[in-house]
């Protein structure tokens, strides 16, 4: 097997820790070409995203030392972050398959493997887990048991991101996203989560279930209608930035990594999250988030493009009443 020792270098320093499944997305088309491979996984999309941010992070995720997975390690590493060593514990990376039909939609078939052998005692400032990872066992029980033991204080964040064809059960479901929720500084989730996971419930009700739960800051994503964000101190809306979308691929990926990226440069946001706090954090997310839907696949900004992005809203919204757009 290949030697990975290289990768243990920042795995448990300061920083983030993304715990979470990395895949390779298959994309068949209707039209009969050849099928394209991409990395995929949500906490791998965050834990890149982060990285183009310049931000100290390392993941620990589930992959083989084949072909796929060595793709998938190159790609992340390419942007700055850190593969764990434990990371290569499996016989076959983990694959999905996207039928994509005629008319658009897309149909998935899934070959995924989430098991951890073992989880590092956690010495991050922040340890970020979701989708597959949060509910895949054997896995999730190792991904829980982390949480539990991360030290204060370590600000915990958790973006279920639905997957319902692997979940199971909405009930059993639910359960794993109360006692992650319980132990989660941050949660965010898309308004297609939310409908899932509480029918017909509602934004606002979804966000004050979560808080009640245990969270401190609650985000739903709502697309085009931008984001409601709460704590225990009120409720915002932020707008979504008005852009070209090219794809919303790895999009809602980026918007959890902004609100870590904002967490972790200003952790006082947390400690207080009033109104303007969370102004602030979802403009953030929403300013990286915006950059990544005008460009195809899970292609997310540098630090360079996100401080450009947020002084041209800053310059925006004192100059145009009421509104924040960006003038890309």
């Amino acid at each position: 097997m290949t030697s990975h020792n290289d990768d243990a270098v920042g795995a448990s320093n300061n920083g983030i820790l993304v715990i979470g499944e990395a895949l390779i997305d298959i994309v068949v088309t209707a039209d009969g070409s050849e099928p394209v491979e991409h990395v995929g996984g949500s906490p791998a999309n965050v834990a890149l995203a982060l990285g183009r941010l310049g931000d100290r992070v390392s993941v620990l995720t589930a992959i083989a030392d084949d072909d796929r997975g060595r793709r998938i390690a190159d790609h992340l590493r390419a942007s700055g972050v850190a593969m764990h060593p434990s990371s290569w514990s499996l016989d076959r990376t983990s694959t999905a398959l996207a039928r994509i039909t005629a008319d658009g939609s897309a149909r998935y078939e899934f070959d995924v493997t989430w098991s951890l052998p073992s989880v590092p005692v956690v010495r991050d400032d922040i340890v970020h887990v979701g989708s597959i990872a949060a509910f895949v066992q054997p896995g999730a029980d190792s991904v829980l048991t982390a949480l539990q033991n991360t030290p204060e204080p370590t600000v915990i964040s958790f973006d279920p991101n639905i997957r319902p064809a692997l979940v199971g059960d909405r009930a059993a479901a639910l359960a794993q996203v109360d006692a992650i929720t319980a132990l989660a500084d941050i949660v965010k989730l898309s308004d297609e989560d939310a409908e899932w996971l509480y029918p017909g419930w509602g934004a606002e009700a979804v966000v004050d279930r979560l808080l009640e739960t245990g969270a401190r800051v609650v985000a739903v994503t709502m697309g085009g209608d931008g984001a409601l964000i709460g704590s225990a101190h009120g409720k915002v809306t932020v707008p979504a930035p008005h852009v070209k979308v090219r794809d919303t691929v790895g999009a809602g990926d980026t918007f959890s990594a902004g609100l870590i990226d904002a967490v972790l440069h200003q952790p006082d946001l947390l400690q207080t999250p009033d109104a303007d706090a969370l102004t602030s954090l979802g403009r953030h997310a929403a300013a990286a988030a915006a950059i990544t839907v005008q460009r195809p696949g899970a292609d997310p900004p540098t630090r360079e493009e996100l401080d450009r992005a947020l002084r041209a809203e800053g310059v925006r919204r004192c100059t145009t009443e009421g509104i924040g757009l960006f003038p890309y």
